[in-house]
């Protein structure tokens, strides 16, 4: 799927045994979702998958027949556990090859020819037929294939890949968000807020709860790319929580 609809879907793979160990918190999923709904593509599926090439590549496969784009986070720097390059390769049924545009760029990045040893230039196995991905911090591109972003797992520098994809995509309508936060439990909400839901099926409606200051609460989330529809819904909630019992406080975004 390389077109995507008029309203884009976006599933994340995130690569690495170091997420899935613990030793590593992923901090890319969420900047990855608020920059994808800032131009109107739904995050809709996240994986994580360890270094294991058969898993990637199941992985990978499942969702880019699914969703419109796929990104890929981690397993493409110089070491011998770096296996994602290859993998999207093989799902693709494409050789990996030596790019002589990324072994440029990494000339160039590395100044010294003796810095740029083999490990490094591991970094320049990209599969047939794919366009490279900008990398401005440390050279290495990231690379597109089809629908598939392949992006580094360092989350600075994933950001910078990710600046210079989003131009790349055909985003859909923007998707809007206002919360309507208050301290009433969940339980005393519930009801109403499932016939409100059942009232505007087109929206989606979150509930957050929270504990804050010796206060339970809860953050109520309503999405939606209607705006009109979206404020009618909100104020009908917040008439509802006053109803309740509790003051709304309505902000405009999706604040937990």
């Amino acid at each position: 799927m390389t077109t995507p609809a008029s309203n884009p879907t976006a599933a994340v793979l995130i690569i690495g045994n170091e997420i899935l160990s613990g030793r590593t918190k992923d901090a890319n999923l969420p900047h990855i979702a608020e920059k994808l709904g800032g131009i109107g593509v739904r995050l809709r599926e996240a994986r994580v998958v360890p270094d294991v090439e058969e898993e990637i590549i199941a992985a990978l496969n499942a969702l880019r027949s699914r969703y419109s784009y796929v990104f890929t986070t981690g397993g493409i720097g110089p070491t011998h556990d770096d296996i994602t390059s290859a993998c999207v390769a093989k799902a693709f049924g494409v050789a990996l090859e030596r790019n002589p545009e990324a072994v440029e760029r990494l000339e160039r990045h590395y100044g010294d020819p003796s810095k740029l040893n083999e490990a490094r230039l591991r970094m320049a196995n990209i599969p047939a037929g794919a366009t490279l991905v900008d990398n401005p911090i440390s050279a290495a591109p990231g690379f597109q294939i089809g629908n598939v972003f392949v992006m580094a797992g360092v989350p600075n520098i994933m950001q910078a890949m990710l600046d210079g994809i989003l131009p790349r995509l055909q985003g859909g309508p923007a998707l809007h968000a206002r919360t309507v936060a208050c301290e009433l439990a969940e339980g005393r909400i519930a009801e109403d807020l499932g016939a409100l839901q059942d009232r505007y099926p087109d929206l989606e409606i979150g509930s957050y709860p929270y504990f804050r200051n010796g206060f339970f609460g809860v953050s109520l989330v309503l999405r939606g790319t209607d705006e009109p529809r979206l404020e009618a819904a909100t104020e009908e909630l917040a008439g509802i929580v006053r109803r309740l019992g509790g003051t709304p406080n309505i902000t405009v975004g999706a604040k937990g």
